[in-house]
């Protein structure tokens, strides 16, 4: 599913209980400086990250000062966030105009906040120009919160260079059978440098079968339920994507490559690394 690119108010985008993707929660804030939101989601434990500008995080009794520290776009550094515990309180306050993703995966568990700041972000890169698959992924909440996080994997998604395809090749994980997949939904926000560059995203539901492809802009989401799903961008320009994971029965995530292109991951350098990390 596509949503376009639009003012959401402040107000989820996918939220709790999503009929297409129920264990994943997203929202974009957009605040001016000493603006103030408060939110609770109970059932779902999330992750605030500001994809620019700077906001302090109160939550369970802890502040968590000076998060974020990029400017003009999510080009301009590192990420950080906060980890917010389910069916607990968070107020979050602007010290500069900001825009704010907030995360989520459905968990029932109340954990213990913590910060993950710049230094502390996992970070690997992996594929080629050559293979037209070179790309940087930077961890948020990644393999190195295992023990402190319930269901939730957030990170942001670069394209290195101009051009080019990711998430290839195809996977699926819309199925809890293991060892080999597990049930996890899905939640992408784009962006493209310079902002007027676009891209397609692919979602084939079946092997060898049509499927469905969206026309991605600046700022679309896309909700990912079940299928395989690559995604492009156009020569030329450079593609991020703000990426949310909810697991079904478990954390780490187990991709099922689509068993037509499934060969091509011995082509690409450095994917078995990028897999390890959805842990």
């Amino acid at each position: 599913m596509h949503i376009p690119p639009h003012d959401n108010q402040n107000r989820a985008i996918v939220d709790r209980d999503h009929p297409l993707v129920p264990l994943v929660y997203f929202n974009i804030l957009r605040l001016r400086p000493g603006a103030v939101f408060d939110y609770r989601t109970p059932g779902y434990e999330t992750c605030v990250v500001p994809a620019t500008g700077t906001v302090t995080v109160e939550t369970a009794g802890d502040t968590f000062a000076a998060i974020g520290q990029r400017g003009a776009d999510v080009w301009d550094g590192a990420p950080e966030g906060v980890y917010v515990p389910q069916d607990t309180g968070a107020r979050i306050t602007a010290l500069s105009a900001t825009e704010v993703f907030i995360a989520g995966a459905r968990f029932h568990e109340t954990l213990r906040p913590f910060a993950v700041r710049a230094d502390q972000i996992d970070v690997v890169q992996y594929g080629s120009d050559d293979t037209k698959t070179h790309r940087k992924i930077k961890h948020i909440l990644g393999a190195a919160y295992h023990d402190r996080v319930g269901r939730l994997l957030v990170s942001e998604l670069y394209t290195v260079g101009a051009g080019g395809w990711s998430g290839f090749p195809s996977h699926k994980h819309d199925t809890d059978r293991l060892p080999e997949e597990t049930r996890h939904d899905e939640c992408y926000n784009f962006r493209f440098r310079p902002d007027y560059g676009s891209g397609m995203q692919m979602l084939q539901r079946e092997d060898n079968l049509p499927g469905e492809a969206y026309h991605i802009l600046n700022g679309s989401t896309v909700l990912i339920d079940r299928g395989y799903h690559p995604c492009c961008v156009l020569p030329g320009y450079e593609m991020y994507y703000f990426t949310i994971l909810g697991g079904q029965s478990q954390r780490s995530l187990k991709q099922f490559f689509q068993p037509t292109h499934a060969a091509q991951v011995q082509t690409i350098p450095g994917i078995m690394d990028m897999v390890a990390k959805f842990k």
